[in-house]
């Protein structure tokens, strides 16, 4: 891992951080009830407000971000059933973003939805939280997903920059070893919290941590000034990536890179400035690796 000098200068080339005062999250949050009949429908609004000052309003590193750099990110909860007054069971997507250096765009670090979430909420009831304990499962849910938050965008400026914060969010699927709700323990299934955090965390998969790295600070944040040394890391973190699916093909951090990431790699390369032979080289690795979407990929080769 980097050493937090080395990290804290690949910080700095983006983001002004000291002697500032605010807090890391900008995150817009909504609740949607499809199916959830009844109309006592003002929980659900206070719910979502009580949600987006629980992540927007609490320190989550040592960090200060100007109001301006704050990680934006968004979190979609759709409630599916109603199974009590106060218990609620339905999914969450957790979308996150960063800017991308010189350029009018926001790139997506993350795009999860966490398909098995349980929690109670008592109106107006304080959402209360401490490093190390289970208090609910939904203060655990939303400091998980903070956690994460942080440590993808951090991964993206300095190698494993992240480390830290993935480390906070193993805390918290550890306190959460002894409830009883979905989605904490690893025998559930192999695409929940426990699995994501320890993909990122395992040695064996620095791969991972070297590819976010990689595409972003040194592919990225690249091109605007060198296009060409941009899209040659972007390439080479595709072909890191190929080098983990090859020893790991089933491993659920790969599925979450293609769903974030699989329409900007596609635009990047069908731009008409790349060679035949650099588009015809990532496809292949593409249509490999994300065989699922393989006519997708087809589309840089047709690109006019």
């Amino acid at each position: 891992m980097a050493s937090i000098k080395t990290f804290m200068l690949a910080l700095f080339c983006f983001v002004n951080l000291v002697g500032l005062q605010a807090q890391e999250l900008n995150c817009q949050v909504s609740i949607n009830t499809p199916k959830v009949e009844g109309t006592d429908r003002k929980v659900f609004e206070t719910l979502q407000n009580a949600i987006y000052e629980f992540m927007n309003n609490r320190k989550w590193t040592n960090y200060n971000f100007k109001d301006g750099e704050r990680i934006e990110c968004t979190i979609l909860i759709t409630i599916n059933d109603r199974l009590g007054t106060d218990e609620f069971r339905g999914t969450m997507n957790v979308v996150v973003r960063r800017p991308v250096l010189n350029a009018s765009y926001n790139t997506v670090l993350l795009n999860s939805i966490d398909k098995n979430i349980q929690f109670k909420y008592v109106e107006y009831q304080p959402l209360d939280y401490s490093d190390g304990t289970f208090t609910s499962n939904l203060t655990s849910l939303l400091a998980y997903y903070s956690y994460t938050i942080i440590a993808f965008y951090f991964d993206s400026f300095s190698p494993s920059g992240g480390t830290p914060y993935f480390e906070k969010a193993q805390e918290v699927v550890t306190a959460a070893q002894n409830t009883s709700d979905p989605g904490w323990k690893a025998f559930e299934s192999e695409k929940n919290r426990w699995w994501l955090v320890n993909n990122y965390l395992n040695s064996a998969n620095s791969g991972l941590r070297d590819f976010a790295y990689r595409y972003h600070r040194l592919g990225l944040d690249q091109m605007f000034e060198k296009v060409d040394q941009g899209r040659t890391s972007i390439s080479e973190g595709v072909e890191i990536l190929q080098s983990l699916y090859n020893s790991k093909p089933g491993l659920y951090a790969l599925q979450l890179i293609f769903d974030g990431k699989r329409d900007e790699i596609i635009n990047i390369f069908s731009d008409q400035r790349v060679a035949p032979m650099e588009k015809t080289n990532v496809v292949n690795i593409l249509k490999e690796i994300d065989p699922g979407s393989s006519s997708k990929y087809q589309a840089i080769l047709d690109a006019k």
